[in-house]
């Protein structure tokens, strides 16, 4: 009886010590050194890629925004602000509706079947807004020409990048709406695209924040 207590004493007490153990090394230490590293090596990503302007924080390099009028009474979706850069739209984000003592977006794509008819609505309504908003006297916007991340949304609903393709179907729009020659924000774009990653990764992107800061500071000069 003895000797079965005594065993049971031991298995608890080395159980207890390794728990004690492991909680410090990989509760502890472990991410302790994971912070220390990440803060010398990449402290700009290490705490949300943040990108300012004007002396304060304005966003995240890696999170979408949208740019919008201030939605008027009884108006359910807000309308784009034309004289900005447009992102890919957010479809697939939806409001918390779990915890409500925050106000969150919850991330995500629409999931919805490339023939799905509420989807193929969706992005000829789309299509149909990009060519109307865009479109400029003696300058009307292809249909054909639009390209697929003006009217479909990122898997995440948060991406912060548009092709260079729809970064410059915007240009007319955006030069006119800021009384800015065409030439001045084509070469803005032009400075703003990203190149493939390590010259063969992925596709070239323009960031929509980044642009939209450089293209406030052009408008500011005049």
């Amino acid at each position: 009886m003895n000797n079965s207590v005594a065993n049971t004493a031991r298995l608890l007490w080395a159980g207890l010590r390794a728990l004690l153990v492991l909680t410090v090394l990989c509760g502890v230490l472990y991410p302790l050194a994971v912070t220390g590293v990440a803060q010398g090596v990449l402290p700009h990503q290490a705490n949300g890629s943040e990108i300012s302007a004007g002396g304060r924080v304005v966003g995240s390099a890696l999170i979408g925004q949208r740019y919008d009028l201030p939605p008027t009474k009884g108006q359910a979706t807000a309308a784009p602000d034309l004289r900005w850069f447009q992102p890919r739209p957010s479809d697939g984000l939806a409001t918390n509706s779990v915890n409500t003592q925050y106000k969150l977006l919850v991330s995500g794509a629409t999931n919805l079947a490339g023939d799905n008819s509420e989807l193929v609505a969706e992005v000829k309504a789309a299509k149909a807004a990009v060519v109307k908003d865009n479109s400029v006297p003696g300058h009307p916007v292809n249909p054909a020409e639009v390209p697929a991340d003006a009217v479909t949304s990122s898997g995440s609903g948060l991406d912060p990048g548009i092709s260079p393709a729809y970064a410059r179907l915007q240009v007319r729009r955006v030069a006119e709406r800021n009384h800015l020659g065409v030439d001045r924000v084509e070469k803005l774009v032009e400075q703003q695209t990203d190149g493939r990653i390590l010259g063969f990764v992925g596709e070239p992107t323009v960031n929509v924040l980044r642009l939209n800061i450089a293209l406030g500071q052009l408008v500011g000069r005049g």
